[in-house]
């Protein structure tokens, strides 16, 4: 059997003790070789074409050039996949939606440099299957000119609807998820029905998420606490490093977040939180899987489906890993697939039909 070609790797980084440790935890996998580093943006541009790697890792904050900058000026006219390696840092979002696939958080002591690798080599094979997608900033089209006017006034969309006060959302998503969910989110109007959002991340990140999300769209989004009631308006991101689900409460629902063994491989687990409103909701319910790399969430949504939840899968061309959708796409699990920039559209003409 012919062995598999190894994934070419370069590494962009200003410190020489980060550059070293990645080089020689990565080079120590079988399955990916380091071609080259680079010292910063300038010396990323000068070797990438000659090195020619099928991924790169790159520092977020270096001197001169920073990495977001660096995305927004290299990605358009050369999509490569890129890993950032990035502190607790707000910005990581910005170089995520410069096109950057993912990232993986700087090690803060000797003892999580071998987590660190085992993590960064994870999303190198992923990123190397991944689809780079550069959000340009396009034409508004009719279309959302008309719902971005509608979904800023006090009633939004949806208005009062009062069977709409008994729905609930969960959304799933892991590699490209960050700006996927994002895509969805800021198309919903502020009187959206609860939803629950799980977004594979490492601890530390998902309240500055739930931040972002909270500036950039409609509803009031924020991290979960244990015991958070769901309502109207308010969408909750699953905290890093906790299984999030749903737990009924007479006619409430409030989300319990609490340490537990992983499921499907995460901590949290889409799948543990579809699985968790299959189970529990007896009002209506709409299940979104979104990019993603693995299986994850894909077996909670068919259970959701079986249920009679109305479930929607990000398609194949939108996603930066086509992994996560498809799987649930397979098995039956998903009613109808969308684009990124379409699965709130599809949601907003189905909680219509309610």
């Amino acid at each position: 059997m012919v062995p598999a070609k190894k994934i070419r790797v370069m590494v962009v980084d200003d410190s020489l003790l980060a550059r070293s440790m990645i080089i020689k935890g990565l080079t120590a996998h079988p399955r990916i070789e380091v071609v080259g580093f680079a010292i910063n943006t300038l010396d990323a541009r000068r070797k990438i074409p000659a090195l020619n790697p099928d991924v790169v890792t790159m520092d977020v904050e270096m001197p001169g050039q920073s990495g977001i900058d660096f995305l927004k000026e290299y990605l358009p006219a050369n999509p490569i996949p890129v890993i950032l390696v990035s502190s607790l840092n707000l910005k990581v979002f910005d170089a995520l939606a410069a096109g950057a696939v993912d990232f993986v958080r700087k090690p803060t002591s000797e003892d999580t440099q071998a987590s660190f690798i085992t993590a960064l080599a994870q999303k190198v094979l992923v990123a190397s299957m991944s689809r780079v997608r550069v959000s340009a900033p396009p034409a508004v089209s009719a279309a959302s000119s008309a719902v971005a006017a509608v979904s800023s006034s006090p009633a939004g969309l949806l208005g009062a609807a009062p069977a709409l006060n008994n729905v609930v959302i969960g959304l799933g998503a892991s590699t490209g998820g960050t700006e996927a969910t994002l895509e969805v989110m800021k198309r919903l109007p502020a009187d959206i029905p609860p939803m629950v959002i799980v977004q594979h991340m490492p601890k530390g990140f998902t309240q500055m998420y739930a931040n972002r999300l909270n500036n950039l769209c409609q509803m009031e989004v924020r991290e979960a606490k244990n015991g958070d009631e769901l309502r109207r308006g308010l969408a909750l991101v699953a905290p890093a490093d906790l299984q999030a689900r749903v737990v009924r409460i007479g006619d409430k629902y409030t989300v319990s977040c609490m340490a537990g063994e992983k499921v499907s491989g995460h901590r949290p687990s889409v799948d543990a939180l579809f699985q968790s409103m299959s189970e529990v909701v007896r009002c209506k319910m709409v299940g979104i899987i979104m990019t993603g790399m693995g299986q994850d969430g894909a077996a909670g949504l068919l259970a959701m489906r079986r249920k009679g939840a109305y479930t929607i899968g990000q398609d194949q061309e939108s996603c930066v890993v086509y992994g996560m959708p498809k799987v649930a796409n397979d098995i039956g699990a998903v009613c109808t697939q969308a684009s990124c920039e379409n699965v709130a559209n599809v949601l907003l003409r189905h909680l219509k039909t309610l």
